[in-house]
């Protein structure tokens, strides 16, 4: 083959942003997870994440800011969303747990993030990670959240 010829090199797909995000969440909830199950400092497990996955498709910025945020804020977050709780916080599944303060981080915290975004974001990584029916589960809670602290996000949206 000449070099006029030869095919020319394909140039690596960039990975959306969307897709970048979706993938910092994911790996958010596992480091979530993990320090919910093993009480691992937050920062250790950040840097163990860092070496351990290929995060090159990954907003690690935002990764980051997840956990960081979740773990710096439990107590507040968890006050936000216990009271549609039908169960203790004790009993909820620790996948659960996590996606729960995910989706009410993103809420209460990320206004720049449309409310049903954060919302739906929370509700596919407990289809992917969660229980069967999780995600109902998750939808409903964080449903309930947004109301209360998005209510002008929610009227403006319905008004339209």
């Amino acid at each position: 083959m000449t070099e006029e010829s030869s095919p020319a090199p394909r140039k690596a797909k960039k990975t959306s942003l969307t897709a970048q995000r979706r993938s910092a969440r994911g790996f958010a909830l596992q480091a979530l997870y993990q320090w919910h199950m093993a009480g691992q400092p937050v920062n250790e497990i950040e840097a163990q994440f860092r070496v351990d996955n290929d995060m090159a498709g990954t907003d690690v910025k935002l990764f980051r800011e997840i956990l960081q945020g979740v773990s710096h804020s439990k107590s507040e977050l968890d006050e936000a969303f216990q009271p549609f709780l039908d169960r203790g916080l004790h009993e909820l599944d620790p996948v659960e747990l996590a996606v729960l303060r995910i989706g009410s981080y993103e809420l209460i915290n990320r206004l720049e993030v449309p409310y049903r975004v954060a919302i739906n974001e929370s509700v596919d990584l407990a289809k992917t990670y969660g229980a069967t029916d999780s995600h109902r589960y998750v939808n409903g809670i964080l449903d309930k959240l947004a109301q209360r602290v998005r209510m002008v996000e929610i009227r403006g949206a319905r008004g339209k």
